[in-house]
C-alpha cells in the first residue's frame, strides 16, 4: 500500500542532478518481432555516472522502457515518470488554433 510520502516522490529520487545530453531515434527489433521498429535512447548524465532511457512504442496501446547504466534494474513506471521528466522542452512555442468569428 502506497503511503502519501511515496505518491510525491520524485521519479529522479537518488539521482544528483540529472539530465539528458542527448536524444536519438534509431531501429531496434525485439524478440519475437518480425518487422524493425523505430525507438528514442534518452542519455542521461548525473552525479552517480551516465545511462538511457530507451522507449520503445510495440503498438499503439503498448510501450515500454529500458534502462541502461544508472537506469538498470528500475521499474517501467519509473522509468517512464523519468523519460518524461527529462526529456528537453521544446523552445517552440505551443501550437494554438486562432478563434475565428
Amino acid at each position: 500500500m502506497e503511503t502519501a510520502d511515496q505518491t510525491n516522490v520524485s521519479p529522479l529520487a537518488g539521482l544528483t542532478e540529472p539530465r539528458a545530453i542527448s536524444l536519438e531515434r534509431f531501429l531496434i527489433r525485439t524478440r519475437g518481432g518480425s518487422a524493425t521498429q523505430s525507438a528514442w535512447r534518452l542519455s542521461v548524465v548525473s552525479g552517480e555516472g551516465h545511462g538511457a532511457i530507451v522507449s520503445v512504442e510495440a503498438s499503439p496501446e503498448e510501450k515500454f522502457f529500458r534502462g541502461e547504466g544508472i537506469f538498470l534494474g528500475w521499474a517501467q513506471d519509473r522509468m517512464d515518470a523519468a523519460y518524461r521528466a527529462l526529456l528537453p522542452k521544446s523552445e517552440e512555442p505551443a501550437f494554438e488554433t486562432p478563434q475565428l468569428g
